[in-house]
């Protein structure tokens, strides 16, 4: 849905500066997950340690033109003249503000879910159990908070049949403006814990709290036996429909006649409103059959028959993000649930790793982050916290964090280590001696558990390639100036930047304000989050295996088959993902990837609107021959094809779908078809791939001399003596190989390297750790360098050689060899 910004402005109450007609379809509140900003708003939250005002220069330069602000920029109509900014008091309570306006919208079924721990759960498995039937919105994740909630409720859109949305609250005053925003026509609670007790004079009173949830909900779903909630909502006024749950009182609307848990599997039979019945769910660990049961009764109070839950009990699947069993190293099994760090959360983590048949006999180790939030004295929790664990069968803790080093003598556990932070503990002996356990990693996120498992080793080698970064800016301005100013720009750097690193060109072109980045997988983007990268990333050889990790890393897919699409529709959908943007890539001409543009377009449009999962967020194409004039009658059908599908898949849709098919040689050789973007690869790396020339060198191979001898003639050098002396020569042995990306053909003089300046030829065949080349009257001397390529000897000569493109020489060489990178 989309809303006008002259409505926007009404809906919020703001002040409007600027008279820029624009449509808003998304909300934005992180500038780091900018996707759309042709119809994006961006509140200019401000925080602690943060202020969203200070982004607002970089998102205008990067096409956003509507901002909520709580103060307008001075030089607003000089800075930023086709821009609006609306004034309001507070961009949190506007954001909040807008998305309660636009939940007034929708008279469907809406689900709030409150409770210390399982609110994920709930609302991930009613999403499983309640989607085959409905179309249905839910949080993204675990967008529970004051900014999480608002964004949430804003993804409904016309098709929506219901609404699951987390509540999630840490101190008093905060349920309410969740409650006005979520608007629940069904509150469920799902447990009351001990997390954020600290800020709360009583359990009461957080259950008073997280309850306001359910004051204007027509039904509330809780568990009964549960004293405080119980007790709680007794003593309110709610008037709706209560439906309790209970495992002890047979008058409950819901109740649990019997529980029977198998070694993988739980069977619940109950009483509904006076009706057995029965299901059975893939899980064993209590919490799973808690959360099990407030599914059960929305999904029956929704209209769900006994036996359809039943089915789709049976195929309930894990939660993303919790409780993630992993193959480790040195023998080790993994199970990731760092998602938090709680007592309730581990002592429900503590009964999976037990439960786990798979597991039985084998030594079991937690590793275990302060707990923070419990509103217990430490000593007290931390003995809960061994008592749990050694009734789970653990023998080792591995705590990290201040905290819980304090209390290591009430610990109880045959082996325990602690460490001040991740980091020692990577770096010690006790890491290294992991081996053969099965290991639960429980933190909070500020520890960064995510890094356990990553150990970085220095790699050394006298070979290095010589990136000159300024060379990089150059060659992107060079081909900025074919563009018009507003076209957009994506920059390729799979293959590890074409060789010359992916990280270090990324964080340049960062720099200086690309619009895309596009890798070949999502390792690659991956790499590029874990550095600092928050530009867009485009994957273009998306793994079917690899679609969380792009979910998870915020990197956007291209699409180029009906089964990749179904397969990622599916992956996203179970992860909670709703409009994740995609790249859909059509063939006109090159027939290796892509949809049909004549064929394949009506089902292609009809499959996107037939979900919410992803969002085209551009589509493209290859010129098959954009760099020669032999090919322009072929490159002109390909044109013709892809401005003809494109511009029906833009006509299917409301938001702006960016047009590309420009590549390197296409925004030289064809510039009227630039479009919306274009993608610069080889020629950012220094090569024009119309004539082969070199605009701005960027990677520069050298070595070093190891050795030189003297051989005489008729005597031969390497394998095979293939390198036969004719003359009394120089031979200089030097430290790269066809292991570091040195062409094996190459070798017995097919081409040559240059020793200070002068050209010296292979000698033999090239080995996988050295080569031998000719120096034979050359002024030089063992530490002296040899240029492989690069200023001197262009990439070009040796592809040349080769009989082969500039990429393959480039993208082969080896990751061993060390990088060096410098502005001149």
């Amino acid at each position: 849905m989309t809303y006008s910004i002259v409505r926007v402005t009404t809906l919020i109450g703001a002040h409007r500066y600027g008279n820029t007609d624009s449509d808003i379809a998304f909300l934005l509140t992180d500038s780091r997950s900018l996707c759309f900003p042709e119809e994006t708003l961006f509140f200019a939250l401000k925080s602690e340690r943060n202020d969203g005002f200070r982004y607002i220069p970089e998102l205008y330069r990067r096409g956003v033109r509507n901002f909520v602000v709580s103060a307008v920029p001075d030089d607003y109509a000089t800075a930023y003249p086709d821009a609006n900014f609306l004034k309001v008091e507070s961009p949190l309570i506007a954001l909040q503000r807008l998305a309660e306006r636009h939940r007034e919208e929708f008279d469907i079924p809406v689900v709030g879910i409150t409770g210390s721990n399982g609110k994920t759960m709930v609302k991930e498995w009613l999403y499983q159990i309640l989607s085959p039937d409905m179309m249905v919105v839910r949080s993204p994740r675990s967008y529970n908070s004051q900014i999480g909630v608002p964004l949430s409720v804003w993804l409904m859109t016309e098709k929506t049949q219901v609404g699951l949305f987390e509540a999630g609250i840490s101190k008093p005053g905060e349920m309410l403006a969740l409650r006005n925003i979520i608007q629940p026509t069904i509150s469920v609670i799902t447990n009351l814990g001990a997390a954020h007790q600290e800020n709360f004079e009583s359990q009461e009173a957080k259950c008073r709290e997280k309850m306001t949830l359910f004051h204007d909900a027509g039904t509330a779903v809780y568990c009964s036996d549960e004293a405080v909630v119980n007790d709680t909502m007794n003593a309110s006024d709610y008037n709706g429909e209560r439906l309790a749950w209970s495992e002890k009182n047979p008058d409950a609307p819901f109740f649990i006649k019997s529980v029977e848990k198998k070694d993988t599997s739980t069977t619940v039979h109950y009483i509904y409103k006076g009706k057995e019945g029965v299901y059975t769910l893939p899980f064993i660990d209590e919490a799973s059959v808690r959360n099990s049961v407030s599914c059960a009764v929305v999904a029956l109070h929704l209209g769900l028959s006994p036996e359809v839950l039943d089915g789709r009990m049976r195929r309930l699947e894990p939660v993303a993000m919790r409780l993630e069993v992993k193959k480790g190293q040195r023998g080790c099994t993994l199970i990731n649930d760092s998602y938090n760090s709680d007592v309730n959360s581990l002592d429900i983590a503590l009964d999976f790793m037990n439960r786990r048949p798979d597991h039985k006999g084998r030594r079991r180790t937690l590793i275990l982050s302060d707990i923070y939030q419990s509103g217990r004295p430490l000593d007290e929790l931390y003995a809960d916290v061994s008592a749990m664990a050694c009734k789970r069968g653990v023998e080792k803790i591995i705590g990290i964090g201040p905290q819980i080093a304090s209390q290591a003598d009430v610990i109880e556990v045959p082996e325990k280590h602690f460490f001040p932070d991740c980091a020692s503990f990577i770096r010690s002996a006790a890491f290294d001696g992991l081996h053969d356990e099965v290991i639960l990693i429980k933190g909070a996120r500020r520890f960064g558990f995510d890094n356990l498992t990553e150990l970085l080793v220095e790699k050394v080698h006298e070979t290095i390639l010589e990136v000159n970064l300024n060379a990089v800016v150059k060659n992107l301005n060079y081909y900025r100036s074919f563009l018009h100013p507003d076209t957009k720009m994506v920059c390729m750097i799979k293959a590890d930047a074409y060789g010359a690193g992916s990280v270090e060109i990324a964080k340049t072109l960062q720099e200086h304000r690309v619009d895309y980045l596009a890798v070949a997988v999502a390792d690659e983007g991956v790499t590029l989050r874990k550095n600092g990268i928050t530009q867009n990333i485009m994957i273009m050889n998306p793994e079917m295996t690899a679609f969380k990790t792009m979910f998870d890393y915020d990197l956007e897919p291209e699409v180029y088959s009906f089964r990749l699409l179904d397969a990622l529709v599916t992956a996203a959908r179970k992860e909670g993902i709703t409009n994740f943007p995609v790249h859909i890539k059509l063939d006109t001409g090159m027939h290796r990837l892509g949809f049909d543009p004549e064929k394949d377009m009506d089902e292609l449009i009809d499959r996107l609107h037939r979900q919410n999962a992803i969002i085209p967020r551009s589509v493209f194409s290859h010129f098959v021959g954009s760099d020669s004039d032999a090919f322009d009658e072929f490159s002109k059908r390909q044109f013709e094809l892809f401005d003809k599908g494109s511009r029906r898949l833009q006509a299917a849709f409301q938001h702006k779908i960016l047009r590309h098919i420009d590549n390197s040689a296409g925004i030289e050789h064809f510039p009227e078809r630039q479009l919306d973007m274009c993608r610069l690869g080889l020629g950012l790396y220094g090569i024009n791939p119309i004539d082969n020339s070199v605009i701005n060198n960027v990677s520069t191979l050298r070595t070093t001399i190891l050795q030189m001898r003297h051989v005489s003639a008729g005597e031969t050098v390497g394998y095979s003596r293939k390198g036969k002396i004719e003359r009394d020569s120089v031979i200089a042995a030097i430290p790269i190989g066809y292991a570091d990306g040195l062409n094996r053909h190459l070798g017995n003089r097919h081409c040559y390297c240059l020793v200070n300046g002068k050209k010296a030829d292979y000698v033999g065949n090239i080995c996988m750790d050295v080569a031998m080349i000719d120096v034979t009257g050359i002024d030089c001397k063992e530490g002296d360098r040899v240029e492989i390529f690069g200023d001197g000897l262009p990439v070009t000569v040796l592809s040349d050689a080769l009989d082969t493109i500039p990429y393959e020489v480039l993208t082969g060489i080896s990751n061993r060899v060390k990088k060096v990178y410098f502005q001149d």
